[in-house]
C-alpha cells in the first residue's frame, strides 16, 4: 500500500511554465498574504479599539500564527528529509520536531480563532457583537491568512533554484 502512487504523474502544463521565476512569485504572493492578514486584524483592531467589542486577547492568536509561520519556514526540506544537515545536537530529527511543532502552533491559532468567530460572535452574540461581527471575522481572516502564507512560502518555493 505504500507505493500505490508512485507512478501517478500530475499533468503538465504548458501554459503555466514558471521556471526561474517561482521562488520570487511564491514568497510575493506569501509576504501579500501575510500583510493582508495583519491589515485586516489592524483595521478591525481601529474600527472597534473597546475591549467589550474585540477582547484586545484576541490579537495572541495572530502572534502565535506569526510565529508559526517563522517556525515552519525556517526549516528547508533538506534538512527535513535529511539531506543537507546531519550535524548539530539533533540533526535530522531535530528539524522534524521544530517543523511539526511550528505546524502544531499554526493550527492551534487556526482553531482558537474559528472558537473566537464561532463561540464569541456567531453562537452567543450579546448585543454588543451584533452589531460588530466584522471583529469575529477579522481574527479568523487574520489566521486564516497567515496560515496560508506559511503554507506558500514553505511549499510554493523549490530549493533547485537556490544553487
Amino acid at each position: 500500500m505504500a507505493g500505490c502512487l508512485d507512478n501517478f504523474q500530475w499533468p503538465k502544463c504548458d501554459c503555466i511554465e514558471l521556471g526561474d521565476k517561482r521562488n520570487a512569485i511564491a514568497s510575493i504572493s506569501a509576504g501579500m498574504l501575510f500583510f493582508a492578514g495583519w491589515w485586516v486584524i489592524i483595521d478591525a483592531a481601529i474600527q472597534y479599539p473597546e475591549q467589550d467589542k474585540l477582547h484586545h486577547a484576541y490579537h495572541t492568536c495572530g502572534v502565535i500564527s506569526t510565529v508559526a509561520m517563522f517556525m515552519i519556514n525556517a526549516v528547508s526540506n533538506g534538512q527535513v528529509r535529511g539531506d543537507t544537515y546531519s550535524t548539530g545536537c539533533m540533526g535530522q530529527t531535530g528539524a522534524r520536531v521544530w517543523m511539526f511543532i511550528g505546524f502544531l502552533l499554526a493550527f492551534g491559532s487556526l482553531i482558537g480563532a474559528s472558537w473566537i468567530l464561532i463561540g464569541g460572535y456567531v453562537v452567543n452574540p450579546s448585543a454588543l457583537h451584533k452589531q460588530n461581527q466584522y471583529a469575529g471575522v477579522a481574527v479568523f481572516l487574520q489566521n486564516a491568512l497567515i496560515f496560508f502564507s506559511a503554507i506558500v512560502f514553505k511549499f510554493g518555493r523549490t530549493e533547485d533554484l537556490w544553487e
